[in-house]
């Protein structure tokens, strides 16, 4: 999410206030880098008055509507200190399948800088995973088994880290690597890496990195707890992987196919979590409805700046939010939940319906009590295909020709095959509910919407 920021008036930074304890309100309005399943990004705009703030609209640069790309997106980040004030660092990278990974401009689109990923069969490598390190002059993309580092100021070919010492070896973090988190601490140079892969009996499949050491990795993080005796990790792919920005010691991950999100204090023991945050309870449900944990689709999650709350979306368009300070001595045991340790489970302090679709990602806002949801997700309906067709097909038919020969003909007719052609239709996704939805959790402080 990239914002404008207001002259400072003084030199200490405090937190927005949220106020949680009613539902929020949603206003006309977002802005936001988001992709869309059209291969194309977009940002809405949002009002400057809505920030509690005044700019002359004639000073901002006019953004266009879209940047359409010439295949599926990947992956994409801002540049941190990216703001619309500010041309040269108004920028983000995205990550195009089969294309080099891309700086570009936020205003018009237009390609500032490249970075190549080359396999060994000369093929372009598309990363599943970017992102900037702190210091914000590096750049890190994750693919199969490496990790390939850039220097921002220097287009071209970087250094690749190899996460494990050979597809055959069961050592090291094995498979894509589908999410990097750096550590929001400028004394530590530690990131985390997860990938797709999920944990095998040996090994786990979240790693610490550190920027001085290379492609060693510091330590592995996430046992599933006692019931599988010494195991390594969620038996699952890791989705999203987030530092607190307050308490960076803290590391959050999301898996799929997994409702939980975990939490790891790197400080201390990381072969269990300290905190697990979940919705699934009969006595939390949204609307009625119980939360589904069935869809592939990376549901990502963001903590605020002040490192008090937690949001996450759902399969079903429920928005929860869960108070990352307040601590729940009591444990949830559910059928559906398969730890029976004393890891604490901490349920959200307020749930509501935000969209009509899976919510695939919120972002809070840095300055302002402010979150942004978005949504959407593939539904093939076989009810519409229709069960005769016409004489001449469209672009989403396909015709499927066999010839058959009857057997029991006589000889002489063996030499005319009998055709048969079968129209199908492909079936397209739709979405029933593709939106952006801005929520202002202003209260008695802040910014009411």
């Amino acid at each position: 999410m990239d914002s404008t920021t207001p002259a400072a008036s003084h030199a200490t930074w405090t937190p927005p206030v949220y106020d949680m304890t009613v539902a929020p309100k949603c206003p006309d309005g977002s802005v936001a880098l988001i992709q869309y399943e059209d291969a194309t990004f977009r940002y809405p705009e949002l009002p400057t008055e809505l920030l509690g703030i005044s700019v002359d609209a004639t000073t901002l640069p006019p953004l266009p509507k879209r940047l359409t790309q010439p295949a599926p997106i990947l992956d994409y980040t801002w540049y941190p200190s990216a703001t619309i004030r500010d041309p040269a660092s108004f920028c983000f990278v995205a990550s195009v399948r089969e294309c080099p990974v891309k700086l570009l401009d936020a205003s018009d689109g237009r390609l500032r800088a490249s970075y190549r990923i080359v396999d060994h069969r000369e093929r372009q490598i598309a990363p599943h995973s970017v992102a900037f390190n702190t210091g914000a002059n590096r750049l890190y993309c994750g693919f199969e088994d490496a990790i390939e580092v850039f220097d921002i100021h220097r287009p071209g070919e970087g250094t690749r880290l190899h996460t494990t010492p050979s597809k055959k070896s069961r050592d090291g973090l094995k498979g894509i690597v589908s999410t990097l988190a750096f550590a929001p601490d400028m004394s530590s140079d530690l990131y985390a890496a997860g990938s797709f892969s999920p944990s095998a009996p040996s090994s786990s499949n979240i790693a610490i990195f550190s920027e001085s050491t290379g492609e060693v990795p510091v330590m592995f993080v996430g046992a599933e707890g006692q019931r599988v005796g010494a195991g390594y990790g969620v038996r699952a792919s890791v989705s999203q992987l987030m530092f607190n920005p307050a308490r960076p010691y803290l590391l959050y991950a999301s898996f799929r196919r997994v409702e939980p999100i975990y939490c790891w204090d790197l400080r201390g023991d990381v072969t269990r979590p300290v905190e697990i945050f979940t919705t699934l309870s009969p006595t939390a449900p949204i609307g009625g409805k119980v939360r589904k944990t069935s869809t592939n689709q990376r549901l990502r999650f963001d903590i605020d700046y002040g490192g008090k709350w937690l949001a996450v979306g759902g399969e079903d368009g429920g928005i929860s939010v869960f108070d990352l300070l307040a601590a729940q001595a009591d444990t949830v045991v559910g059928e559906n939940v398969a730890h029976t340790d004393s890891t604490p489970r901490n349920m959200p302090i307020m749930q509501y319906d935000g969209h009509h679709d899976a919510v695939g990602s919120v972002a809070f806002h840095p300055l302002r009590p402010l979150l942004l949801s978005v949504s959407g997700s593939r539904h093939f309906d076989r009810s519409n295909q229709s069960a005769g067709h016409s004489s001449e097909e469209s672009e989403d038919e396909e015709e499927d020709e066999i010839i058959a020969c009857d057997e029991d003909a006589p000889p002489s007719d063996h030499a005319k095959p009998t055709r048969i052609t079968i129209s199908r239709q492909r079936l397209q996704p739709t979405s029933q509910d593709s939106s952006v939805r801005l929520w202002g959790f202003g209260g008695g402080t802040g910014v009411g919407v």
